[in-house]
């Protein structure tokens, strides 16, 4: 019996693909974001690293206190890579719009913030190996599949 489906294993986690419907939930939720219908999500904009251009994509964000950090749950994705290159990025809410600076995390400092994810991002959960209620190690050993950014306020929003 192959590995993958021995039943004491869990199934692994799910790759996400972008496709017409994944762009298509993305516009539907820009315009939730917009109307302040999802809790802790914003609306992220990054510089493209090709094009220089602004690109957009909801992101829920993990706050504790003045602190903020931002997840990527389907991996490393293109916002990711322009984070990456770029190192700005806005998050706007309502009518707050706020640039910060992106560090990336390493896994031991990434890992509970991943859990946290987990816990207020239920949709995302089949994205990640560990579960829910997993030691922080587990969301350690996540970290290289999920990059974090800890936020760090670069003064107001300038310019589109």
């Amino acid at each position: 019996m192959p590995e993958s489906s021995t039943p004491d294993r869990p199934p692994a986690p799910k790759q996400f693909r972008s496709s017409r419907l994944s762009r298509a939930e993305d516009a539907v939720m820009r315009v939730l974001v917009r109307l302040h219908v999802v809790p802790r999500t914003s609306l992220l904009t990054t510089r493209g690293r090709k094009s220089g251009r602004p690109r957009t994509n909801p992101a829920t964000v993990v706050a504790q206190g003045r602190s903020r950090w931002l997840v990527s749950p389907y991996g490393v994705v293109s916002w990711v890579h322009n984070v990456r290159a770029d190192g700005r990025v806005v998050l706007h809410r309502l009518l707050e719009r706020q640039t910060y600076l992106a560090q990336e995390l390493p896994a031991q400092d990434a890992a509970p913030i991943l859990r946290e994810y987990v816990r207020i991002a239920p949709a995302t959960r089949p994205y990640f190996a560990a579960a829910v209620d997993a030691p922080v190690e587990e969301f350690a050993a996540e970290a290289d599949r999920h990059p974090v950014f800890a936020l760090v306020p670069a003064g107001p929003h300038r310019g589109g």
